[in-house]
């Protein structure tokens, strides 16, 4: 029974996922609507090649043309055309290798047990890169294939290269995929998630909260950012180079490319990500070591101020250098104030520090580096 319950549950969760992706898709722009339009081409690409190779021409190994336009629809018109000139060459060797195996030893036995080996070995040439194993599917489809002739295995490679043709071509022509919409969005929820985690430190903190679970949640969220920016920088990867090769990307090229603004803003945000973490940690060690520990209440809302204001820039520098439109002039101007006033309220900061923990070094050691890492990622944050 309760196996069954627990199936269930399983069922509707996955339910529930697939179409909360499905309404997602239908909604707007976004990851979902790109897989099913990446889906549907790749569908397009095989029945085209099907259509010509086997319904047309009747070839008698058609499935290598589809079979071939399917993979080649890749995620970026750059891979596509990549993996399709090393899948080619791979089936190529695979094909040629078999076939002159085959027809001097007059067995498909025996040139099995000699030419996989070989075309094994061959797969893992460097310049197929990860296509190298399809010498092997080449060699495969000739040895497996029945008769074995030089006519039969150039009818394969000429199959494989009209069903490469037509998946980079319909990869091409068909809304090409571009991605600067995933390497914008990856950096706004990295910088969103930093000011999310400063503003409830900010909050429990001026609350007089020192709840030691609470604070270890908030460091393990701290921890999990540095995640996000390698995200973000993931996904700049893949904008970058699904514009190479790309028609759309041309167009958008000047509007929108990931080019050094990109760049300088995962700098920040590893500045951010380092600095959340040794803020969340520090309230999490202050809060496991007892009441004893606990700075007073002065030095505490200070500190409180400050992360509201760290949190506050933070989300201007998202505002202004990740708008869809462009930099905002307005957004940029409120930063410049934001970080203004965050260098004024670690000054404050600084100046209250000492008379606020006289007989404690390590507090003040600890303070002190967040107050430099937090100097630090002000100045990043107004940096061009």
């Amino acid at each position: 029974m309760e196996w069954t319950r627990r199936a269930t549950w399983v069922v509707r969760r996955w339910a529930g996922s697939v179409v909360a992706a499905v309404r997602r898709a239908g909604e707007g722009p976004g990851r979902e609507r790109d897989l099913a339009v990446q889906a549907g081409k790749a569908a397009l690409a095989a029945w085209l090649a099907w259509a010509v190779v086997g319904w047309w021409l009747e070839a008698p190994m058609a499935f290598v043309a589809p079979w071939v336009a399917v993979v080649l629809v890749e995620a970026t018109v750059y891979r596509s055309v990549a993996h399709g000139l090393q899948q080619l060459a791979a089936i190529a060797v695979g094909t040629v290798v078999a076939t002159a195996g085959a027809l001097l030893l007059g067995s498909t036995m025996a040139a099995m047990a000699l030419v996989l080996p070989a075309v094994l070995l061959l797969g893992q040439w460097q310049r197929l890169g990860s296509q190298g194993v399809y010498a092997a599917t080449g060699a495969l489809f000739v040895l497996t294939g029945g008769q074995v002739s030089i006519v039969s295995s150039a009818a394969r490679i000429a199959e494989a290269v009209f069903g490469a043709v037509v998946g980079v071509a319909v990869n091409v022509l068909i809304r090409p995929p571009v991605y600067l919409r995933d390497a914008r969005a990856a950096l706004e929820d990295a910088a969103r998630e930093a000011q999310e985690i400063l503003d409830a430190v900010a909050d429990g903190l001026a609350d007089g909260e020192w709840d030691g679970q609470a604070a270890g949640s908030r460091h393990e969220r701290a921890l999990r950012l540095g995640r996000l920016v390698d995200q973000a920088r993931s996904a700049i990867g893949w904008s970058r180079e699904s514009m190479r090769g790309n028609p759309r990307g041309r167009r958008t090229r000047l509007l929108s490319s990931p080019g050094k603004a990109y760049d300088d803003a995962l700098v920040v945000l590893d500045h951010v990500a380092v600095h959340t973490v040794g803020v969340t940690r520090t309230v999490w060690e202050i809060a496991e070591r007892g009441e004893a520990a606990r700075p007073p209440a002065g030095i505490t809302h200070a500190y409180a101020d400050f992360l509201r204001h760290t949190a506050r820039a933070v989300r201007l520098y998202g505002r202004t250098r990740f708008a869809a439109g462009g930099s905002d002039d307005r957004a940029a101007e409120r930063l410049r104030e934001a970080v203004e006033e965050l260098h004024r309220t670690l000054d404050e900061f600084r100046r209250q520090l000492p008379g606020a923990v006289p007989d404690d070094p390590d507090a003040l050691e600890t303070y002190g580096t967040l107050l430099a890492q937090a100097h630090r990622l002000a100045d990043q944050l107004v940096r061009d």
